[in-house]
């Protein structure tokens, strides 16, 4: 078969195909059969005719049933993939077809799974109604952090840290996506050390406190590293899960522990920034999602990250609409974030989702305490209708965070 063979824009995707959406701009070709040579190149054809080509492999072609400008999409039969294995189907829809001398740019923006193939995974366990449960917390965005300095701190500083963010007002306290378990700070150790001071935490404040303690790992030490979690009475983990990859994530969801899953997606930019060529940000959530992660980093329209209103926009929807029942997935909004800032987080993401700050509240120039109590502060006030101002007047350490930041807003 031509490429061209693999254009069929009468076609009209089963309910039972995958169905992927790529931009693509050619090398030396017409539009159509460039095309036609992702379809082709990535089910079963290739760049010559072959002998070994029966007739009914001819069923299993994918078809391009949709050609706008260099929106192209594509409807793949079901039968191409095995079920329950996502490395399988991202090796054929977004696998060699990005080599191909015929295309200058090609970009997967959007990917649909079918039922079956979603339901071949577990989801998520927990979710946001799960989160909320766990946290008690169910009428505002929960509001986290980051360690900072993100390597370094020794294991009894770390834990310091930790205690006078939760104290401050933090619900949440995460590791860097770096820190794993360096010689200064080695990840048993840490566990305890900073679990001990979320109970203390919790005691104080009445509150309860969660720890997502990075276990970032070689698959069967990270699994190794969950297991100590759980039995330490930990209820998180963090999973940077483009470095250790889908497999690996997929084994640890599958380990089926009483464990929220949180995901960070560190790379993600070095193939979704490019809005012409590599792999959209909604592609991993949604991927991300299926397999079982609670929670993923999607962006934050304001504050330090890339992306624009839209596509975080659309990482959104990827993990809170409606897929074949799985559970809605929090999203969390990361990267130069401080209490100015949050009106118009909560504006823009409502009520569903994480904050988490990093030198937004140890940057704070009374602290850690202080500046996790101005982020408090400012998510009380955005959400009691007041300005951020107004509020300040009778809270000073929110008062100090908006002098700090006036300039990065």
């Amino acid at each position: 078969m031509r490429y061209i063979d693999f254009v069929d824009l009468k076609y009209r995707a089963k309910e039972t195909d995958v169905v992927c959406t790529f931009h693509v701009e050619p090398e030396g070709m017409k539009m159509e059969e460039a095309a036609g040579g992702v379809a082709a190149e990535s089910s079963i054809g290739t760049w010559t005719e072959l002998t070994t080509v029966k007739p009914y492999v001819m069923r299993l072609a994918a078809h391009v049933q949709k050609i706008e400008e260099n929106k192209v999409e594509i409807a793949y039969p079901l039968e191409l993939f095995e079920l329950g294995n996502m490395p399988n189907i991202l090796s054929s829809v977004s696998g060699n077809i990005f080599g191909l001398r015929t295309i200058k740019n090609l970009r997967l923006n959007d990917i649909h799974l079918p039922a079956r193939l979603v339901r071949s995974f577990n989801g998520p366990k927990y979710g946001v109604e799960g989160i909320r449960k766990l946290l008690k917390v169910y009428d505002r965005p929960l509001v986290g952090t980051i360690i900072k300095p993100k390597l370094g701190l020794k294991t009894v500083d770390h834990a310091k840290v930790a205690y006078e963010a939760w104290i401050g007002g933090c619900d949440i306290v995460k590791d860097d996506e770096n820190l794993s378990s360096q010689k200064f700070n080695l990840f048993e150790d840490r566990v305890i050390k900073t679990l001990e001071g979320r109970d203390k935490a919790e005691e104080e404040t009445g509150e309860r406190k969660v720890y997502m303690i990075n276990i970032t790992a070689e698959t069967k030490e990270m699994l190794r590293r969950a297991e100590f979690v759980f039995e330490s009475g930990g209820e998180y983990v963090m999973v940077d899960i483009l470095t250790c990859g889908f497999s690996a994530l997929q084994t640890l969801r599958e380990q089926d522990f009483d464990l929220v899953i949180h995901a960070h997606r560190a790379g993600h930019a070095a193939f979704t920034k490019n809005p012409r060529h590599g792999i959209s940000m909604k592609v991993v959530a949604r991927i991300a999602r299926i397999i079982g992660v609670d929670q993923l980093h999607v962006g934050t329209v304001v504050g330090k990250m890339f992306e624009t209103r839209e596509e975080v926009r659309e990482n959104c929807e990827a993990l809170k609409e409606e897929m074949d029942g799985l559970k809605l997935v929090l999203p969390v909004a990361s990267g130069g974030l401080h209490p100015r800032l949050v009106p118009a987080l909560i504006e823009f993401f409502g009520k569903d989702f994480a904050i988490q700050a990093g030198g937004g509240i140890h940057g704070h120039g009374d602290g850690t305490v202080s500046g996790a109590k101005a982020m408090r502060q400012a998510v009380d006030a955005t959400l009691e209708g007041l300005l951020l101002s107004e509020y300040a007047e009778t809270h000073r350490e929110l008062e100090i965070a908006l002098r700090m930041w006036r300039q990065n807003s």
